[in-house]
């Protein structure tokens, strides 16, 4: 179940509303085909292996899916604690591939799509996938939650990186209510400049990129942006 819901999330959150694309470059039918077929093999080939394998580990670690739900603020707080601990482990993996052997090999894979799209979020190559999926799991596998808390993680989770590799950028989207969170702009950036320059190695908040200096390319450019707007 938690694979289907996983693959169902992924495949259908890329029905957005052409209004808010900002991108300035489309991919081709074709890329996306290649993107759509690859994702499924990697679906089946990886990620339903990784599940499978995992659930005894989950279980040891007190995955629990009997009633009663946990309370609300164990659910939350939970949810927080995976977003904090997610973030910091992702950025340095992320960061880590972007060395020079790692990203010829292994991550530029990912970054075949300078102007990537929903789908494009969990293109990467198979060993990218265990690497980084390492950062969402390890949460839940620390706190043993229940089966609904790990769902809802993983629901929101996969919102986010489709959304941070749409292309597109929502009135309600997070970016605009959430001083710290990143948003598809943000990373964005990271795809259409060079790998060693790019920055921006953050999967959800910006912290961890302004703590260490990776996003000084990206807040230069929006610099440059706000005063030429306000010279137009």
């Amino acid at each position: 179940m938690s694979y289907k819901l996983h693959l169902c999330l992924s495949l259908h959150l890329n029905e957005p509303c052409v209004l808010f694309f900002f991108q300035k470059k489309s991919n081709t039918s074709e890329a996306q085909e290649k993107c759509i077929v690859r994702l499924v093999l990697y679906h089946v080939c990886v990620n339903l292996p990784v599940m499978l394998v995992s659930y005894p580990t989950f279980r040891f670690m007190g995955l629990r899916s009997s009633l009663p739900l946990p309370h609300w603020s164990v659910i939350i707080s939970q949810i927080i604690f995976y977003f904090i601990l997610e973030d910091f482990v992702f950025y340095w993996g992320h960061r880590t591939l972007h060395t020079k052997w790692l990203y010829k090999h292994v991550h530029s894979i990912h970054h075949e799509y300078a102007t990537p799209f929903g789908l494009t979020s969990e293109y990467a190559h198979p060993a990218e996938i265990l690497f980084l999926g390492f950062a969402t799991v390890v949460g839940p596998a620390l706190t043993g939650p229940h089966l609904f808390t790990l769902w809802l993680w993983m629901i929101l989770r996969v919102l986010e990186t489709v959304e941070a590799h749409s292309g597109y950028h929502f009135p309600w989207s997070p970016s605009n209510f959430l001083p710290l969170y990143g948003g598809a702009d943000f990373h964005d950036y990271h795809h259409r400049v060079l790998y060693t320059k790019s920055g921006n190695y953050a999967s959800t908040f910006v912290y961890m990129d302004w703590l260490f200096g990776t996003d000084k390319g990206y807040r230069k450019l929006k610099a440059v942006e706000e005063v030429e707007g306000k010279n137009y």
